[in-house]
C-alpha cells in the first residue's frame, strides 16, 4: 500500500529536482585547469543542474562521454599540444643549465610569448569556426542556457557568453592578460608585486622599480601575443569601439581560485568570490596494498613527489640523481614517474603511474611534498598541512613557490641545477627543520577557518546567478570608461587649466593695475614738476 505512495513521492522529489536545476554551459581550458572546472561540473550535476561541455576535437583531458555532463565537440582545434608542452619543457631546461640567468630567463620569457601568441591564435580560429557554423549557434541559442561558465585564461567562452548575450560566470586565476585581479581590480605597483617578479607587498625602492619595470616588459608581452589577436576579432564581431577586455570585465562573478592565504594583501571588488581549495577535500583511506606501504614507513614516514599533469617524466639524469637521494633516507617515497626506472633508485622507494594525491597528502604519515609548483597542488598541501620541496618548471610555478618560500613552508630548488648532494639537502632540511611543519599548519588552520566551505560558496553565487539572471549590482562600471577616464586625466586637465585660467587671469589683472597706477603717478609728477617750473620762471 505504501509502495505506490513512495514511488509517486521521489517522481515528485525529482520533477521539483529537476524544475529547480538550471542549464549551464561550460567552455573549459584543458590540461590542470580542467581538472578544477570538473570539480565544479560534478558538484553542479549534484545539484540538479544541467551541465553541457564544448570541447574541441583534439581535447586531451576532456572526455565526450560522462555521468555529469552532456557534451558538444567542436570540429576544430584548441591548441593545446602535449608535445609541444614536453618541448618546450626539454628546451626550457637546456637554456636553464646553460648558464647567464638574464638572458636565459629573456630567451625564456620571449619562446613563451611566442607559445602564447600561437595558442590564442589557434583558441580564435576555433571561434571563427564556431561563430560562422550557424547550425551550431542556433542550437547553443535554442539551448535556453542560464549563464555560461568559463575559465577566461582562454577567451572563448567570454566570447560566446556576448554573442548569446548570456550571464558570464569566471572560474579563474588567469585572463588572456594575466593574473585575474589585474583584469578587474585596482593593481598599485607599490604593494601588489607583479606575478613572476618574486617580490612581496613590502618593497625597497629598488623592487619597486623592479616591479615596474616587469610591469612594462609584461604590457609588451600582451601588446604582442594578445591584442594582436584578440582586437581584430572582436572588432569583426562586436563592433570597432569594443575593447575585448571589456568583454571580460563584465563578467557577474569572478570566482578566484585563490585566497589571502597565498595572494599578497591587495584590493579586490565585490564580484571576486574567492575560492581557493574548493577542490580540497578530506582524506580517503588508500588502497591496501598502498596502505601497507605507508605503515610500512614506521616513525619515518613517507614523501610524497608527483609534477603534476603536464610532466610525466623527467630527464634520465636528472631522475637517477633524485632517485639516488631518496635512498639515502630512512623515510618512505612514493613518486609518480612514468619515465625509465632510475639504475639508483631505493628499496623505499615505489614509482606509480598515477596515485591519489590528495588521499596522501592527507595521510598521518605524509611528512613532506615534493612538487612542481601547480595551484591545485600547492592549495591540497596547504589544506593538509604538509610542507613542500619545490621543483618549478615553467608557467606560475616559480612564482608560486616563491609565495610558499616567503611564508616558510617550502624550500626550492632551481631543476636545471639539481643534484643528488643539494637534493638530499633540501630534503633533510623541510623533514627535521620542524619550523616548516609548524608554518604550514598555521596556513592550514588560517584556510581553513571560514564560515563556509569554498566549492558551497562557489555553488551559491553561480546559482545566484541562475536566479538573478546576473549580478549588475556587483560589477564595477569602471570596464566602460576609456584609461584616460579611468584614471581622471580628463578631470585632472581640466581642473589644471582652470587654475591655470584663473592665474592667467590674475597676473593680467594685475599688469592693468599695474599700468593704471603708474599711469596716474606719472601724471601727477608731470603736473608737480609743471608747477615747479612755473614758479620757478616768476621768481627769476
Amino acid at each position: 500500500m505504501y509502495r505506490p505512495i513512495l514511488a509517486a513521492l521521489a517522481v515528485v522529489l525529482c520533477s521539483a529536482a529537476l524544475v529547480n536545476g538550471g542549464k549551464v554551459l561550460v567552455f573549459p581550458l584543458d590540461g590542470s585547469h580542467w581538472i578544477n572546472m570538473k570539480v565544479i561540473i560534478e558538484e553542479l550535476h549534484s545539484r540538479g543542474h544541467e551541465v553541457t561541455v564544448l570541447r574541441p576535437s583534439d581535447a586531451w583531458y576532456i572526455k565526450p562521454d560522462s555521468p555529469h555532463y552532456k557534451s558538444i565537440t567542436l570540429n576544430a582545434t584548441g591548441g593545446f599540444d602535449n608535445d609541444n608542452l614536453d618541448k618546450f619543457l626539454k628546451t626550457s631546461l637546456e637554456m636553464q643549465r646553460q648558464g647567464a640567468p638574464f638572458w636565459t630567463r629573456m630567451a625564456l620569457e620571449i619562446e613563451l610569448v611566442k607559445g602564447s601568441y600561437e595558442f590564442h591564435r589557434m583558441s580564435l580560429l576555433m571561434m571563427e569556426e564556431m561563430f560562422a557554423d550557424d547550425k551550431l549557434m542556433q542550437s547553443l541559442h535554442n539551448g535556453k542556457y542560464d549563464l555560461v561558465l568559463t575559465d577566461p585564461a582562454i577567451g572563448g567562452g567570454v566570447l560566446l557568453a556576448h554573442r548569446l548575450g548570456l550571464p558570464l560566470v569566471l572560474n579563474v586565476r588567469w585572463t588572456v592578460q594575466g593574473e585575474g585581479h589585474q583584469a578587474i581590480a585596482p593593481t598599485p605597483l607599490s604593494y601588489v608585486p607583479i606575478p613572476g617578479s618574486e617580490l612581496t607587498d613590502k618593497m625597497t625602492f629598488t623592487e619597486r622599480v623592479k616591479n615596474m619595470l616587469i610591469y612594462f616588459f609584461i604590457c609588451f608581452q600582451y601588446w604582442y601575443a594578445t591584442d594582436s589577436n584578440y582586437k581584430p576579432f572582436v572588432h569583426r564581431h562586436f563592433g570597432p569601439d569594443v575593447h575585448y577586455m571589456e568583454l571580460f570585465q563584465s563578467a557577474d562573478i569572478w570566482l578566484m581560485r585563490n585566497d589571502f592565504t597565498f595572494e599578497w594583501p591587495r584590493p579586490t571588488m565585490p564580484n571576486i568570490v574567492y575560492m581557493s581549495g574548493f577542490q580540497c577535500k578530506p582524506a580517503k583511506p588508500l588502497p591496501n596494498e598502498l596502505e601497507d606501504f605507508v605503515q610500512s614507513s614506521g616513525e619515518h614516514g613517507v614523501i610524497v613527489m608527483t609534477l603534476g599533469t603536464l610532466v610525466e617524466k623527467l630527464p634520465e639524469d636528472i631522475t637517477e640523481d633524485m632517485a639516488a637521494a631518496f635512498a639515502q633516507l630512512p623515510q618512505k617515497v612514493i613518486w609518480r614517474h612514468k619515465g625509465k626506472r632510475p639504475s639508483t633508485l631505493g628499496n623505499n622507494t615505489l614509482m606509480l603511474d598515477w596515485l591519489p594525491q590528495n588521499d596522501l597528502l592527507g595521510h598521518p604519515k605524509t611528512r613532506v611534498f615534493v612538487a612542481h609548483g601547480g595551484t591545485n597542488g600547492m592549495q591540497e598541501a596547504i589544506y593538509h598541512g604538509v610542507p613542500l620541496v619545490g621543483l618549478p618548471l615553467m608557467f606560475d610555478q616559480p612564482d608560486n613557490f616563491f609565495r610558499m618560500k616567503a611564508r616558510g613552508v617550502a624550500k626550492v630548488l632551481d631543476l636545471a641545477t639539481v643534484n643528488t648532494d643539494n637534493f638530499l639537502e633540501t630534503l633533510k632540511e623541510v623533514l627535521y627543520e620542524p619550523s616548516y611543519r609548524e608554518k604550514m599548519k598555521v596556513l592550514s588552520s588560517l584556510h581553513r577557518d571560514q564560515p563556509m566551505k569554498p566549492l558551497d560558496r562557489a555553488m551559491f553565487w553561480i546559482e545566484f546567478v541562475m536566479r538573478h539572471k546576473g549580478a549588475a549590482h556587483l560589477r564595477t562600471e569602471s570596464y566602460k570608461m576609456s584609461p584616460i577616464q579611468y584614471h581622471s586625466i580628463d578631470v585632472a586637465a581640466f581642473l589644471l587649466a582652470v587654475v591655470l585660467l584663473i592665474f592667467a587671469v590674475f597676473i593680467a589683472a594685475v599688469k592693468f593695475l599695474w599700468r593704471r597706477l603708474f599711469k596716474r603717478n606719472k601724471v601727477k609728477r608731470n603736473d608737480i614738476h609743471n608747477l615747479f617750473s612755473y614758479f620757478g620762471c616768476k621768481l627769476f
